[in-house]
């Protein structure tokens, strides 16, 4: 997949998560995994540039002796996730007119 395709699906996936309530990143990449594979190189990078975007906003807890980092949505979050929503139907509209078109084989699919 290419490779700015495959960030905004990982942000659109992440703040997906999130909309469900408050998580850290563990439980996030657990809940994300039915869907895509989110691993910590992959997911921490996401949160904290996500975060300094404003997109989400962060709190610490003590957890079996350890902080954990509960990440929320925000409002430009949520602004986010349904731009992404709105955008990806543009997106769809495309992909079934190819598929319709017969641009891809059945097979290669």
């Amino acid at each position: 997949m290419e490779a700015q395709l495959k960030r905004g699906l990982t942000d659109a996936c992440v703040l997906s998560v999130l909309s469900r309530g408050e998580s850290y990143g563990y439980k996030i990449s657990q809940d994300a995994i039915q869907i895509m594979e989110l691993n910590e190189s992959t997911l921490y990078p996401v949160l904290r540039r996500m975060e300094q975007q404003g997109c989400l906003i962060t709190r610490s807890e003590a957890h079996n002796g350890r902080l954990r980092k509960y990440y929320s949505l925000t409002q430009m979050g949520w602004d986010r996730l349904n731009t992404f929503c709105q955008e990806w139907k543009e997106v769809k509209q495309v992909v079934d007119y190819i598929m319709e078109q017969g641009g891809c084989q059945d097979e290669q699919i």
